[in-house]
């Protein structure tokens, strides 16, 4: 019976075999002959299992021509032409592409001794070093470096800017010979930045910087702040407290999915064949992966997620971003994946009316139209090749959802790479601001509904934005300096050369063409002006999975940028910056330890371990095979006694997850009258914080009152006299508010070292 009930859809019509089982199980006869008028026997098969399927068949269609990330394909390919051609420059340069392949692959020794072996016939035939070559092999050399010991015994300094203690190699060989090779290179080219910087980071590595490092090649300072100011170190814990999975880039989410008050870890990776991982917390100072009981872990790809209460059921829903960067093989569905609230997870993506498959990253949650319910926006990635309009969700209040992005004139066809959502104009309506990586960016306005449609307009030339003509990534609204009004940042990523070379002339304090971050202050009349200067911001960062949050109680949002590109030799810290409170940002990665030298993807902010602070958690990892590492969550050691309030917002007439809310918390620190806003989301456009508030309120004693302006309704309710350093939650039309009971949790950072895992 089990075998015909799994394999019933095979079954035709006109099979005879179906005339016995009607006879031998009555029952079911006319439960069986449905399934096969309809073509369909979904009711026996999981229905998780239509999705997983057409993942795999997406999965399947990849090849080297088209897809530069199929590396086992690109190494069969490679070694195909090297048996049919004779020596000669075409075949070492296939050579030179295969130990390129074996690098991505993961398999380090076997690229550097392909790599050394050709680079010796193309010097005996050419009479010369090849240089881009002899890069080739000092990145293997790194990466063999990095494999022996940062990824074979990881520790909570593996791989941490500057590296020290734990973190210097004891297998030292490959950083050895990486620096006879970059040496080697920078007397072929003395301004190779690219070269000069890796051979400070390798010489770090053996615990040789900078006294070792020869004075015409030395960056100077990278063990030091680049700001007067400094912070408590971070200290990595994941893998103490159940994080040990590696991954490729992904994206990240922090929230409680089974309504326990304790925030949950659901983390995503890009590849067809890298599954989702749920890591639950256990209330005692740690996480069980529960990824194959929910049913999330047999669901791959996916370079970003996004949360929200979509149906308005009480259960925080996900939603995975799939085909970035992949242009048409990008071609891969989203999926919706319903909270069943015992935790398990369904996937509704057809159901639901949200299935497409154009290639993407970005979306956010918001209720446009302003009826109560979330609706959808996803920021599609269009090329010169193809086109794909970005798509606008309107929830139907029945758990579907219809695409209405043409009628409300946000169909726009770019290459968008972050979006994000807010009412900037503070006149009622959820605006939009789509970054990516076409040069101009773009500002919708929500001007109101026409038919219960959203109607928008593009005012980024009004707003001061238009002048914005570089390639950006990472995005938000979020109001820096507390003045009521939603300001907005925007990370660059472009640069020319190399990432590397761009950060080392950074360094350097030479002139470059790498983008910057760009910050742009509300003017409060619909315009913005661009203060990046002014704020200390007017650096270079290739910022992708980036987010804020407040690490030290004092009111004022931080920021944490992930930085780099698939490339190896983009070795660049991920960066942390303090707000300062006065209008300016100070660069405090290297106290903080969190400056990753990794790829930083998606990044949450949140109080994981209850304590008041926030800690903060790092998807890392890269494009490639090869280039998967663990994830980091920083436990934030406690800043200071800053005092804080956590709110739990739940909407009634609103959308129940409460997006779009402000918050206003007013307050006396030290005699000076102050308020800090907020607005209810997950944060930045890649990684996705909690759906609850946490809100620093420096050393006041009592909150005067917390003010809440419900999206739907714009009703304002008003709290007085509240404690701080307490969690609350506030439901939409109750005059009070109720505490939540949680208790500190202790995540061990003994050692904090994980055990091999290759």
């Amino acid at each position: 019976m089990k075998f015909f009930l799994n394999n019933f859809h095979n079954v035709k019509v006109t099979s005879p075999i179906i005339n016995v089982l009607i006879m031998k199980f009555k029952p079911l006869s006319l439960l069986f002959i449905v399934c096969i008028s309809t073509q369909s026997c979904d009711y026996f098969s999981n229905p998780n299992d239509k999705m997983v399927r057409i993942l795999e068949a997406r999965n399947k269609m990849y090849d080297v021509k088209n897809n530069p990330f199929s590396t086992e394909l690109e190494l069969a390919f490679y070694d195909s032409i090297i048996k049919t051609s004779e020596d000669g420059f075409y075949k070492f340069s296939n050579e030179i592409n295969k130990g390129n392949a074996l690098l991505k692959l993961g398999k380090e020794a076997e690229s550097v001794a392909t790599l050394e072996r050709v680079i010796d016939k193309i010097k005996k035939l050419g009479g010369r070093d090849d240089t881009e070559s002899l890069k080739n092999l000092a990145i293997a050399y790194m990466r063999l470096g990095e494999k022996q010991n940062c990824f074979n015994y990881h520790n909570t300094e593996s791989c941490i800017l500057p590296i020290q203690k734990n973190g210097i190699h004891t297998i030292r060989q490959g950083s050895q010979k990486a620096i006879e090779v970059y040496k080697k290179l920078l007397e072929i080219n003395p301004n190779d930045y690219e070269s000069r910087w890796l051979l400070n980071i390798a010489y770090m590595t053996l615990g040789d910087y900078p006294a070792k490092v020869p004075s015409q090649y030395l960056i100077p300072n990278l063990n030091k702040n680049n700001s007067d100011y400094t912070v408590k170190p971070f200290v990595d814990v994941a893998t103490n407290v159940g994080i040990k999975s590696r991954n490729l880039s992904g994206g990240v989410i922090l929230d409680d999915f089974n309504n326990d008050n304790y925030l949950d870890i659901v983390t995503s990776d890009w590849s067809l064949n890298g599954a989702m991982h749920y890591y639950q917390n256990d209330k005692r100072g740690g996480f069980i992966d529960i990824s194959k009981f929910s049913q999330l872990g047999r669901f791959k790809g996916g370079l970003n997620m996004i949360q929200a209460d979509y149906d308005n059921d009480g259960d925080t829903d996900i939603f995975v971003l799939r085909g970035a960067w992949m242009k048409q093989l990008g071609r891969q569905p989203n999926s919706l994946l319903r909270n069943n609230g015992d935790g398990t997870f369904t996937d509704v993506t057809i159901k639901s009316g949200i299935y497409s498959e154009f290639p993407t990253q970005t979306a956010t949650w918001n209720d446009f139209n302003n009826d109560g319910y979330l609706d959808l926006f996803i920021g599609n990635e269009s090329s010169s090749e193809n086109s794909y309009p970005c798509e606008l969700y309107l929830n139907n209040q029945d758990g579907t959802f219809k695409n209405v992005a043409k009628l409300a004139k946000c169909d726009v066809v770019s290459f968008i790479k972050g979006v994000t959502s807010a009412d900037y104009d503070n006149d009622g309506d959820v605006d939009l601001f789509l970054s990516g990586m076409n040069k101009k960016k773009i500002l919708l306005k929500n001007m109101g509904n026409k038919n219960d449609i959203p109607q928008f307009i593009d005012v980024t030339d009004q707003a001061g934005l238009g002048e914005l003509k570089v390639l950006t990534f990472p995005t938000w609204f979020w109001d820096y300096d507390n003045d009521g009004w939603q300001d907005l940042f925007v990370c660059g990523y472009q640069y020319q050369g190399s990432i590397a070379g761009n950060i080392a002339m950074e360094a350097l304090g030479f002139a470059n063409d790498g983008s910057k971050m760009y910050l742009y202050h509300n003017n409060h009349d619909g315009t913005f002006t661009d203060v990046s200067q002014e704020a200390g911001l007017h650096k270079t960062v290739f910022a992708m999975g980036s987010n804020f949050g407040d690490i030290d109680n004092d009111g004022f949002l931080d920021m944490y940028l992930g930085t780099g590109n698939p490339d190896y030799k983009s070795l660049t810290p991920n960066k942390l910056f303090r707000n300062m409170g006065n209008g300016k940002f100070a660069d405090v990665t290297v106290s903080s330890r969190v400056g990753n030298l990794q790829k930083g993807h998606g990044v949450a902010f949140n109080d994981l371990d209850n304590d008041g602070d926030a800690d903060i958690f790092a998807e890392i990892g890269g494009a490639y095979i090869g280039d998967s590492f663990y994830n980091s969550l920083y436990l934030n050691p406690g800043q200071n006694n800053n005092r804080w309030i956590k709110l739990q917002l739940e909407g009634t007439d609103t959308n129940r997850s409460a997006i779009g809310t402000k918050i206003k918390v007013s307050f006396k620190e030290n005699g000076v009258s102050r308020s800090v806003y907020r607005i209810l989301n997950s944060g930045g456009s890649f990684g996705a914080s909690a759906l609850r508030m946490e809100i620093g309120i420096g050393q006041a004693t009592i909150i005067d009152q917390i003010e809440i302006t419900w999206p739907k309704s714009h009703k304002k309710k008003v709290f007085k006299n509240i404690q701080p350093n307490q969690y609350i939650k506030i439901i939409e039309g109750e005059n009070n508010f109720s505490k939540v009971d949680i208790k500190r949790t202790v995540f061990p950072t003994a050692g904090a070292k994980s055990s091999i895992c290759i």
